[in-house]
């Protein structure tokens, strides 16, 4: 899982880059359409044991993974990047929340210890000076909220079915769901340049099809409030290729809220050692 957030941060620069040319939807329907494709190829027999319900669970999925990109990129044009940022990094708050209501998984104390720290170290790295309230405050908040969802109905589902087959009805549902976007909203510029070509293949295979599967197969063994742990640290990744390819640097809020994310980790996962923290399969487990 933690090499899932390293590959997610390693491409911070290379969208922002691709994105700043490129409409934002239009990249995202070739991302992850490149990625459905990679699946379906290596993994597309497993889809014949999908069941109906599973299958509607997959898209369920996907609809929260767009939401989450969609309300992110919405928000930005009304806010600030690291406004947007530490509102995002809210999922982390929100996925113990949502599973001690739907779930009925009460969050270790240990592992709520980790959520403060690590929710406080997201607001040193990303909130800024201005905390004036914005609207596109809100709209990003829907995109907290998206990603929450998206970890907690990962955790439900994957369990059980087979998490490759999941992964690639959920990415494929994104695939459709941002070219439909793409569609109503947006002008495409042709012909495609191919530095834009070059990221999204790049973000495609391994930020969408190799990561997303990572994140469904593993997340089948572990609790939603330690992925949302894990995936806190984010950030951090990407403040460190920031550094290393584009010359941005940290400062030392940034730093202490590096360590802090990290040792909110640290807090939950030692916890967690020499136990079992897989959950609980359900009765339609040979689904």
């Amino acid at each position: 899982m933690l090499l899932v957030t390293l590959i997610w941060g390693s491409t911070f620069v290379l969208v922002k880059q691709s994105v700043a040319h490129f409409p934002v939807f239009a990249f995202l329907s070739l991302r992850f359409a490149l990625a459905a494709v990679v699946l379906a190829l290596l993994f597309g027999r497993r889809l014949r044991a999908l069941s109906p319900r599973m299958a509607a669970a997959g898209v369920l999925i996907g609809v929260f993974l767009f939401g989450g990109f969609a309300f992110q990129t919405f928000g930005l044009r009304y806010t600030t990047a690291s406004k947007a940022g530490f509102i995002t990094g809210l999922s982390v708050v929100l996925v113990p929340v949502f599973s001690a209501l739907w779930l009925r998984q009460a969050p270790e104390r240990n592992a709520l210890l980790g959520v403060v720290l690590a929710t406080l170290g997201l607001g040193l790295l990303t909130l800024g000076r201005d905390l004036a309230p914005a609207r596109g405050d809100w709209i990003v908040l829907g995109c907290a909220f998206c990603f929450a969802l998206h970890i907690l109905v990962v955790s439900v589902f994957a369990p059980q079915t087979d998490a490759l087959a999941l992964t690639i009805v959920q990415v494929g549902a994104v695939a459709l769901l941002s070219a439909g976007a793409s569609w109503a909203t947006e002008v495409h510029p042709w012909p495609l340049r191919g530095d834009v070509l070059a990221a999204a293949a790049f973000t495609g295979v391994l930020a969408t099809a190799l990561a997303f599967a990572i994140q469904n197969s593993v997340q089948a063994s572990t609790t939603p409030v330690h992925t949302a742990l894990i995936f806190a640290s984010e950030p951090v990744f990407a403040g460190l290729f920031g550094y290393w390819l584009a010359g941005e640097r940290l400062t030392r809020w940034g730093l202490l809220g590096c360590g802090l994310i990290l040792l909110g980790m640290l807090l939950a996962e030692l916890r967690a050692v020499g136990k079992n923290t897989k959950p609980p399969r359900h009765k339609d487990a040979k689904e």
